[in-house]
């Protein structure tokens, strides 16, 4: 990813020249390289502490004779367990969402819709920078 950061970095310009397309290109990619390393930064800072709570609840659970079907306390464990389980998982899938972003970053595809080919709309990328698709071929919420 720090890969995808320095190529995206903008060459130095002359004073007197205005910014081109290329230019204003550039400057977009190098805000979503650091605005993608900060969300990847933040997914794993969560990853790790619910990670930790796992940890935490089978070490308070290691001890005791619970059965979680018939202990009242059992199912409140298991019911903790699995949420912070379901937690991880969903936290892990947006990491790797952030990192397949800044794959597409580095390899020049980033902004480009992997359906029609046509530019993202910079509002897109903006509010889901992790976004593959325009609006338009934006696939069915899953059920």
């Amino acid at each position: 990813m720090e890969d995808a950061v320095e190529m995206t970095r903008p060459s130095p310009q002359h004073p007197s020249d205005g910014p081109d397309d290329d230019q204003q290109r550039e400057l977009v990619l190098q805000a979503a390289a650091e605005r993608l390393r900060v969300e990847r930064d933040e997914a794993r800072a969560r990853l790790e502490s619910m990670t930790g709570d796992l940890e935490s609840l089978f070490a308070a659970s290691a001890g005791s004779n619970a059965d979680d079907e018939h202990d009242p306390e059992g199912q409140t464990i298991a019911y903790e367990r699995a949420q912070v389980s379901a937690l991880m998982q969903g936290a892990q899938e947006r990491l790797a969402s952030i990192e397949a972003a800044a794959i597409r970053l580095q390899q020049g595809t980033y902004g480009i819709c992997e359906v029609c080919r046509e530019p993202i709309p910079a509002v897109r990328l903006e509010a889901r920078p992790t976004a593959q698709t325009c609006v338009q071929h934006v696939p069915p919420a899953r059920g």
